[in-house]
């Protein structure tokens, strides 16, 4: 929100509760109501000209919980938005999806966008589906839709133990003075990016974009759980701080490696991931500890 701001953009913010869940920057306005209702949807975004469209509400541990659920929660109300949205002068409709489920087991690696999507999960089925109906839509109706597959999100803000992120939750784990869960003897590598890289990424795409088509937004740098847990353990130590692990078996429905390339994005636009993985971290950390004492953590 703070880069759009700072871009001279009105920011209106809609949401499932009665309330904002965290402080919003003074300007935003905050809208209540359901994702799902038709005429909700048309009146909220009355006079709107660009919409990135955050809201999923499961996460990969989640879908295989009530794969059901991961489709009736997630798809209808997409579909309902781009069918609103494609009555509406809207100049781009950026769709946030998945880089780190949709593709599944990898081919190659860097992953590019031609790779074939193949997800192994409830989750990044439904992710996939989401996108051909935007597809979909921009085909037979116009709708100017971008889908942005970001890698593995980390920073401040970030909820720990709900089953994604697993920075968040083993920094949280080490404040809480909880055991961290890896699977595996080095856990799964996964391409982890600061989230301000990615907040700059769909803005670019909200620039210079090409509607109809998506974009990976990764670092192209793979870190296994056993290297974040390395870079963790000498920052928590200066804090006085243990750091305990326990080493499960590597679980059938995680995909082992996820590593994007994002050179599309770039070439495109100009983006470029400006955060080393060693800089989030610090950030991150210093978030985390100023909050130890907080229920949120």
């Amino acid at each position: 929100m703070e880069l759009l701001i700072a871009n001279k953009r009105q920011v209106t913010v809609i949401g499932r509760s009665a309330s904002p869940t965290r402080d919003l920057p003074e300007g935003v306005c905050y809208i209540a109501g359901d994702y799902g209702d038709k005429n909700f949807l048309a009146n909220a975004l009355q006079g709107m000209k660009e919409v990135i469209d955050l809201a999923y509400s499961t996460v990969p541990q989640t879908s295989f919980e009530n794969p059901i659920n991961d489709i009736t929660s997630n798809l209808p109300a997409a579909v309902n938005l781009f069918e609103v949205a494609s009555s509406m002068d809207l100049k781009k409709l950026i769709v946030v999806s998945s880089g780190g489920v949709i593709y599944g087991d990898p081919h190659y690696l860097p992953i590019n966008e031609s790779h074939p999507t193949n997800p192994i999960s409830p989750y990044g089925i439904t992710k996939l589906a989401v996108e051909k109906y935007a597809f979909m839509f921009h085909r037979i109706r116009s709708l100017p839709v971008i889908c942005v597959r970001p890698s593995n999100a980390f920073g401040e803000r970030q909820k720990p133990f709900v089953g994604q992120g697993f920075i968040a939750t083993a920094i949280a784990s080490i404040l809480k003075r909880k055991e961290i869960a890896v699977y595996g003897e080095q856990g799964t590598i996964r391409d982890y990016i600061y989230v301000t890289d990615i907040t700059e990424g769909i803005f670019s795409l909200l620039e210079k974009g090409m509607p109809g088509t998506c974009y990976n937004i990764g670092t192209g740098i793979g870190k296994s759980n056993k290297d974040v847990l390395d870079t963790l353990i000498p920052i928590a130590k200066d804090f006085s701080l243990k750091t305990k692990t326990k080493y499960l078996s590597p679980r059938g429905y995680d995909v082992p490696v996820n590593i994007l390339d994002s050179m599309k994005l770039t070439n495109e636009t100009g983006w470029k991931a400006e955060v080393s993985f060693e800089e989030g971290m610090e950030k991150t950390w210093k978030w985390f500890y100023d909050r130890r004492n907080s229920p949120w953590i």
